[in-house]
């Protein structure tokens, strides 16, 4: 069984279907990337998954259970959410600390996750002083507390400098080689794709791809089919007969991974007469501007 499945998730709010009937899984030993523009369902998918609200259909589980049901769930889980916050007024220490106590986790954790975050120095300075990127930080160390089996980061680069996106690249990794399953959620695919294993993109609330970050996104300069025919979907509709991957983009179609030859051929047997036909060079970025109908 997975560590982490969506099955069938939906969530309504008053009348917005936010999230609709969205399945995938996450992988122990892997890093995935949980990919869409803001506003596609991402946040909503995290707090179902943590129990934060209620699924209007679907299940969102943990090795088969519900986030409510985990015995001692911070020694399963570790999160860290957009909007974490933090009292002003107490250390980074003393933070630590308090969740120790509450997870019932040995204090030398305490010391042991604050040096994993680089805060050793300012460990017993007021959080309130903290920049943007050390509170990241100090979330990162609350997650990794009772050294979980999966850890959940949403946007974790926000407020981290260029070495601190490079450090977080690492400790993925390094999770992620430890055995565990790493979700990392954002809507910028530039600072997860040289980290990530695998991909989930969302867009609207549902889903639009999954599977490795190559088969999904094409990589970097991959190759890409642009087609235009008389009669666009019956030309989709063969392609995708033929296991062929599909994108809508303007008056034509991608067919990523496929040469101009066998994209002709395919026309040719299904009878549909072609308009325009040609190889496209495209980066990831533009690929994942296909896939969510976001442009940046």
């Amino acid at each position: 069984m997975a560590p982490v499945e969506i099955s069938g998730l939906s969530k309504r709010f008053s009348g917005v279907l936010a999230v609709n009937d969205l399945s995938f899984e996450i992988e122990a030993g892997r890093v995935t990337g949980f990919l869409g523009p803001n506003g596609a369902g991402k946040s909503t998918t995290l707090r179902a998954l943590l129990g934060l609200i209620r699924p209007t259909a679907g299940t969102a589980t943990f090795g088969g259970r519900r986030y409510e049901e985990l015995e001692r769930p911070s020694t399963q889980v570790g999160a860290v959410l957009e909007d974490a916050s933090f009292h002003p007024g107490r250390t980074a220490r003393n933070h630590l600390r308090v969740l120790a106590a509450t997870g019932d986790h040995a204090f030398e954790r305490v010391d042991a996750v604050l040096a994993d975050v680089g805060l050793s120095d300012a460990a017993d300075r007021r959080v309130g002083g903290y920049s943007m990127g050390m509170k990241q930080r100090l979330g990162i160390a609350a997650a990794l507390l009772g050294d979980p089996e999966v850890l959940i980061l949403d946007e974790p680069t926000n407020g981290l400098d260029p070495p601190g996106i490079a450090w977080m690249r690492g400790l993925v990794r390094e999770q992620a080689e430890r055995g565990r399953a790493v979700l990392i959620s954002s809507h910028l695919l530039a600072e997860v794709a040289q980290s990530v294993d695998d991909v989930v993109v969302i867009s609207h609330g549902e889903l639009r791809a999954r599977g490795t970050l190559e088969d999904v996104l094409g990589g970097d300069e991959g190759l890409v089919t642009v087609v235009r025919a008389q009669d666009d979907d019956r030309l989709a509709r063969a392609l995708q007969d033929a296991g062929h991957p599909v994108q809508r983009s303007g008056d034509g179609l991608l067919v990523p991974g496929v040469s101009p030859e066998e994209v002709g051929v395919v026309a040719g047997d299904a009878g549909v007469y072609l308009v325009g036909l040609a190889p496209q060079v495209r980066s990831l970025e533009q690929a994942f501007f296909a896939l969510t109908g976001d442009k940046g």
